[in-house]
């Protein structure tokens, strides 16, 4: 009855044991909680108790009982026992309130030990940023510097080279580390929100605002704000964010308190903010009060032998996770990922060694295991690049090949040119790099 009432919440597992016996067999499942009744087949149940605590010392325990007896309660409590519940009509109701609130204060262990290990990791540069690039050398040195003032940092580069990595680096390494580090992205959030996202709002202060909120800044208080995407906020908020920078105080939406503020702000985008200004997208007293030191990242394909250490530190991450053997890299798989332009950059890199971990049958990844997520670039994008009417030549005509299974008469027909430009261009150094 007890296992069927525990079970209406999905979001708990529940297995039940008819001896003791069963129960430490299968205490290799770690479970969350434990509830044992005092009376037991096969051992009593202050007995089981004491082998559970020998094992596992910091598992909650819940004791049943059908005795009342205080001195058995008082010495099951002393022993480190979560609660004692007596059988009757209440039993379930009693062991439902007992498990909610170790729940919450499980949760509660587990965020101040995450807590603790990233601020034991400190954010080392050499664990947290990988790499050995001039480019990353150099990110190395704007971040020493970052670290010995309170200036603001701007952090731009394209999707996916690590802005929150970086940002936390900084965070994590300065005066500031023991406190908050609170990451806001600009483009999750409906622009209606973000006001009251930012600042906090009073208990009625809109609709839905059933009691007193903090916001993120109020959040931030004393520590850093990483406001992601930053290029992406709403003009009329740039304003209050702007004076709520020169002020260094804020009010929550709907109330009039003052609450001082003593916040880093780093800010990051994929966008050119001087660009964004100049479109009339982003307000140019603002961009000068946030630029602070400006750290423009490297995309992945502008840091040379970084993608193969990457690569390697993702394999051992993911091999690690996953509790299988290290993997190696064979070397016409580090030829591919070097060919590779890596337009997602890092993140797209750890995307495809994952996969390849997966895919791969032995010891070793081979290029038949590593596939790219490709995405096709729009025109702008694809004209941008510098390249000579050749190479633009031979990208297209490699692009139609692969869609058409490098059928070569059903491409010359697509492109409207002879086979004989096609099967020329193919015997080219370039079309062979890329084809193979």
């Amino acid at each position: 009855m007890l296992k069927y009432h525990l079970q209406l919440n999905p979001d708990d597992e529940v297995f039940l044991y008819s001896t003791a016996k069963d129960c430490l067999a299968e205490l290799f499942k770690n479970p969350d909680i434990i509830c044992i009744d005092f009376g037991l087949p096969d051992m009593k149940g202050d007995e089981l108790f004491r082998k559970i605590k020998n094992s596992r010392p910091d598992l909650p325990i819940i004791v049943i009982s059908g005795q009342e007896n205080i001195t058995v309660a008082i010495d099951f409590l002393k022993q480190g026992a979560k609660d004692y519940i007596v059988k009757n009509e209440h039993t379930k109701d009693l062991l439902w309130n007992s498990i909610i609130r170790l729940r919450e204060n499980i949760s509660l262990k587990q965020e101040v030990e995450v807590l603790k290990e990233e601020l034991e990791k400190k954010y080392s540069f050499e664990k947290t940023i990988i790499g050995q690039s001039e480019g990353i050398k150099n990110i190395f040195s704007k971040i020493n510097k970052a670290i010995k003032s309170n200036i603001n940092v701007s952090i731009t580069g394209e999707t996916g080279t690590g802005k929150e990595v970086v940002a936390k680096a900084i965070h994590y390494n300065s005066a500031r580390k023991n406190k908050p580090f609170i990451a806001v992205n600009m483009a999750a959030i409906p622009k209606e929100l973000v006001e009251s996202e930012f600042f906090g709002h009073e208990k009625g202060a809109f609709t839905g605002a059933a009691d007193r909120a903090s916001g993120k800044f109020e959040q931030a208080n004393g520590g850093t704000i990483f406001l992601d995407e930053i290029a992406e906020l709403d003009l009329n908020i740039q304003s209050k964010l702007l004076r709520a920078l020169q002020e260094r105080e804020i009010t929550r939406v709907g109330g009039n308190q003052k609450i001082k503020l003593d916040v880093r702000v780093i800010t990051a985008t994929h966008k050119n903010l001087a660009q964004e200004v100049k479109k009339g997208n982003f307000r140019e007293d603002l961009y000068y009060r946030i630029v602070g030191l400006p750290i423009e990242l490297p995309p992945l394909r502008d840091r040379d032998q970084d993608t193969l250490i990457l690569a390697k530190h993702f394999i051992e991450a993911f091999s690690k996770e996953n509790k299988i053997k290290p993997l190696a890299l064979s070397a016409d798989a580090r030829k591919k990922l070097l060919a590779y332009n890596f337009p997602g950059n890092i993140r797209e890199l750890k995307s495809v060694i994952d996969l390849a971990c997966v895919m791969c049958d032995t010891s070793e990844i081979t290029a038949e295991d590593i596939n790219f997520y490709a995405i096709e670039k729009d025109s702008e994008s694809f004209l941008g690049e510098q390249k000579t009417l050749k190479q633009y030549t031979s990208d297209i005509i490699l692009h139609f090949l692969k869609k058409n299974n490098n059928d070569v008469i059903k491409t010359a027909k697509v492109l409207d040119i002879g086979k004989s430009t096609i099967y020329n261009l193919i015997n080219t150094v370039d079309i062979k790099k890329k084809t193979k």
